[in-house]
């Protein structure tokens, strides 16, 4: 089996310093809050994608085929989307003191990130990366169909693209591993529904409470702040979520016969969106 990475260059297949800043069009996003949470919470995780990588690589330590790939290409394209985030919005927002609140979040996630939330098995892992994987890629499109300002379409563009290539670099590990350790679908299965269900968990919680914090420091802050958070995401995603894609990225590890995937998908895309609506 070839890598899906082999092909790939080892320079960033796009580069931050090519984006406009002092294009940015303020007015068009500064009044923005839902936009302006997601895009800071979002800035905040991906630049902590060091803490993950390293978990990954000390998991998986012995392939060194899938440590280089995590280390010289998964890490660097996470960080630089982190990068790219934070800069924008510190010039879209800069009242807003990124620096301050990411420590904040840091402090508090780096003490969840850790080897025991990883999956029991390496093909199951891959599972759970693709998971990972098909949940970036579906909401940077959908930011970037949603952004109503041309450098975000971009860069969300941009980054969309790389999650999902990493996607498709993660799936051809889980096939490599699938070989191997023959996982049941019904593993594999319960692998994708248990990494769904944690999606909306630590990381985007803790990034959206001290955004939160930050950005209104005589506030406390509840759990209906949150809420009302995923609330606007709900409603943005009705409009501009690619449900298809992300339905056909998901129930991709469990090897379906086409027949049976024509099956699946229809509802599947029903109850993809009837769980974003609620």
């Amino acid at each position: 089996m070839t890598s899906r990475y082999a092909e790939s260059r080892d320079e960033l297949p796009w580069s931050m310093e090519a984006i406009r800043y002092g294009d940015i069009a303020r007015d068009a996003v500064e009044d923005n809050a839902l936009l302006f949470q997601l895009v800071a919470s979002a800035s905040f995780i991906e630049i902590t994608s060091d803490l993950y990588t390293e978990n990954l690589v000390e998991y998986f330590r012995d392939d060194l085929e899938l440590v280089d790939w995590l280390a010289h290409h998964w890490e660097p394209e996470e960080l630089q989307h982190g990068a790219a985030l934070k800069r924008y919005v510190e010039t879209a927002w800069p009242d807003f003191d990124w620096r301050r609140a990411y420590a904040g979040f840091f402090d508090e996630y780096s003490h969840c990130c850790s080897l025991d939330n990883l999956a029991p098995t390496r093909a199951l892992e891959m599972v759970a990366r693709c998971v990972v994987e098909t949940g970036t890629a579906s909401f940077y499109r959908m930011l970037a169909e949603a952004a109503p300002e041309p450098v975000l379409r971009e860069i969300a563009t941009n980054i969309a693209a790389d999650e999902v290539r990493h996607y498709k670099n993660f799936y051809y590990f889980f096939r490599r591993y699938r070989n191997s350790e023959n996982p049941g679908r019904t593993a594999v299965l319960k692998t994708l529904w248990d990494r769904v269900q944690e999606v909306d968990a630590e990381d985007a919680y803790i990034a959206f409470k001290h955004v939160f914090l930050a950005s209104k420091p005589e506030a406390d802050f509840r759990a209906a702040d949150y809420e009302a958070f995923r609330s606007g995401v709900r409603r943005m995603g009705r409009e501009y979520f690619p449900y298809d894609m992300a339905l056909k990225m998901f129930l991709k590890p469990l090897g379906l016969a086409p027949a049976i995937g024509r099956v699946v998908l229809p509802p599947a895309a029903a109850a993809t969106r009837l769980l974003l609506l609620r």
